[in-house]
């Protein structure tokens, strides 16, 4: 008996390889065809994921609001503490979007449009102070010279014609915002945010299933501290380009830099890619300024930038962020590079709170082998 389900096992391992292999056989034979297939599947589910991906976003303020609530002494609040609080929020966030789309849009908007129609002029001008330059000045090398020559003759703005632009930013709108599309985004971010609960105990139920005690404890563990670190990374980084935008923007403007707002706006969404973010945005800000409003303006505006910047980085950004992270710069300039290189802006701006996570589990791991050893050579010292 026990022979033959031993066979029986083996027969079985060996059927389950052989299938695997021709089924990984027949995808890349038929790649092409299998990535259409996945690829018209996605665009199918995309309303939904983007509806989980609101949902999860709007998680913790929705709990906060709802926790506010259940503490009134209205019975009719408190009883309903849930839908009042998912109302709230999507109150606020339409707002915000409302004061976005209203105030800070048309801003960035025209001075964007302003950029492009004269930066034909804003380029020969650039050009002509080079060559107004002396000729041993250590810009005049001949790397430079020779990059110089290479682009002097190009039309630039054609390659930055408006029309095109916008002609191509409303076509991504229009392919990505369907009406359809947006209802169903909505309502499953509603329906998450309404039946968290009932769909959070399912899939603990899930895991206690699947797992042993010891494992679903470990799997819960970590995903909670995953979840708190990922939606603090965000949270936290999003007020901070906020507010760094803000006042950057401001010392611009007083400043009389020409684009301020686009380039407080552009400098402040840079800055939520950790570490990196800030310097590039402030580098390309820096050119800008010094083509349009020449070098005297161009220093001023890397200097007022930079002590902003050392300002949120030493005081406002810890007070956001606080210490949930807990990792290095060596690493969080490791995490951006390896991020960015493989997944772009994404990557980059995601790959911070991965790599907590991952630093977690390493330590967690570290730690239970080293008591593992200290028990097994406690063990051998007793013996």
């Amino acid at each position: 008996m026990e022979k033959i389900k031993n066979d029986w096992k083996k027969w079985l391992y060996w059927f389950l390889l052989g299938f695997a292999i021709i089924v990984v056989y027949n995808i890349f034979n038929n790649f092409d065809e299998v990535m259409g297939v996945l690829g018209r599947f996605f665009d199918i589910v995309a309303p939904f994921i983007a509806g989980i991906f609101i949902a999860y976003l709007l998680y913790m303020p929705c709990r906060k609001i709802e926790r506010f609530f259940s503490k009134s002494k209205s019975k009719f609040v408190k009883k309903r503490a849930r839908v009042l609080s998912i109302i709230t929020v999507y109150l606020i966030v339409l707002l915000i979007i409302a004061v976005l789309i209203g105030v800070i849009l048309p801003v960035v908007i025209e001075s964007v449009t302003d950029f492009l129609n004269n930066i034909q002029n804003y380029y020969e001008t650039a050009i002509d102070r080079y060559n107004a330059l002396p000729e041993d000045s250590i810009l005049k090398s001949d790397i430079v010279n020779d990059a110089i020559q290479s682009i002097q003759h190009i039309d630039i703005k054609q390659y930055f014609q408006m029309d095109k632009i916008i002609g191509y930013v409303m076509t991504a709108v229009q392919a990505v915002t369907g009406i359809v599309d947006i209802f169903v985004t909505l309502i499953v971010s509603i329906y998450i945010l309404a039946e968290r609960t009932k769909i959070i105990a399912f899939l603990k139920r899930v895991a206690s299933a699947m797992f042993k005690e010891r494992t679903y404890k470990n799997v819960n563990k970590y995903f909670n501290n995953s979840n708190e670190i990922f939606f603090k990374f965000i949270a936290s980084q999003f007020l901070d380009a906020v507010v760094v935008g803000t006042l950057i923007t401001i010392a611009l403007t007083i400043m009389g830099v020409r684009y301020a707002p686009l380039l407080g706006f552009f400098i402040g969404l840079f800055n939520m890619i950790p570490f990196v973010g800030a310097i590039i945005a402030t580098v390309i800000s820096a050119l800008i300024t010094l083509i349009t409003g020449g070098l005297s303006q161009a220093i001023w505006m890397l200097i007022v930038t930079i002590v902003l910047q050392q300002i949120d980085a030493n005081i406002i950004n810890p007070k956001i962020v606080g210490q949930s992270l807990k990792i290095s710069p060596l690493l969080v300039l490791f995490a951006v590079t390896v991020g960015g290189a493989y997944f772009g802006i994404l990557g980059m701006f995601l790959a911070v709170p991965v790599v907590a996570v991952i630093r977690i589990l390493v330590d967690d791991f570290v730690s239970y082998r080293l008591v593992v050893k200290k028990r097994e050579k406690k063990m051998v010292v007793e013996k």
